[in-house]
């Protein structure tokens, strides 16, 4: 059997990174692969209540919302139900939006990125993502996209502070390049053009 893949697509909001892993999914489904489509913060207990926070529903300490995303992705990561890890065993290929890359780039804004790195160090080790696809976009194209498409923005939804994670994101690269797979592609083309660019980098690796 075909080792299943894990691919993880990382961005900042507005990139069409959810776009992209949704249409990467439905190649998968119309090859009759097995695919299982799944995203973070999860929409399971712990996850729910980061998108409580996120949407300004609940405050916390920025240190208390980088534990709950460890503890959130661990669960993803584990559960016996839903858990990647069981989806990859059984010859599942995973694509997930969003995976520890994103905690590094998101949360360094308000504390040390190597504290973020070592505290998601169990996630890493437990299972690093074939590929980490970056979609890279300017930020004032991202937020006139989220602007566009969104009655309400959340916390992290500001020009500012979408400069600050793409700056972070290739921070944290540099930190990780020697551990991580990771594959920047310009966001900034039609979605069909994209789509077919991720396909054929990722139909290589089948």
């Amino acid at each position: 059997m075909k080792k299943s893949l894990f691919i993880a697509f990382e961005g900042i909001d507005g990139s069409g990174k959810s776009t992209q892993s949704k249409l990467l999914t439905e190649r998968f489904e119309n090859l009759n692969h097995e695919v299982h489509h799944t995203f973070e913060p999860t929409n399971n207990e712990i996850g729910a209540i980061i998108r409580q926070i996120i949407r300004g529903e609940k405050s916390a300490h920025q240190t208390t919302i980088a534990g709950l995303f460890v503890a959130d992705r661990l669960d993803h990561l584990l559960h016996d139900d839903y858990g990647m890890i069981q989806y990859l065993l059984k010859g599942t290929h995973v694509i997930s939006d969003r995976y520890y890359l994103s905690s590094y780039a998101y949360h360094a804004v308000f504390m040390d990125m190597d504290w973020v790195i070592q505290a998601n160090g169990m996630s890493a080790k437990l299972k690093r993502p074939d590929i980490n696809i970056f979609i890279d976009i300017n930020p004032e194209t991202a937020l006139e996209r989220i602007q566009n498409s969104r009655s309400q923005m959340d916390i992290y939804e500001s020009l500012n502070h979408l400069n600050k994670v793409r700056e972070n994101y290739f921070i944290a690269f540099d930190k990780v390049r020697h551990q991580e797979n990771i594959w920047i592609v310009d966001g900034d083309q039609s979605q069909d053009s994209l789509s077919d660019m991720i396909w054929n980098k990722i139909s290589t690796m089948l």
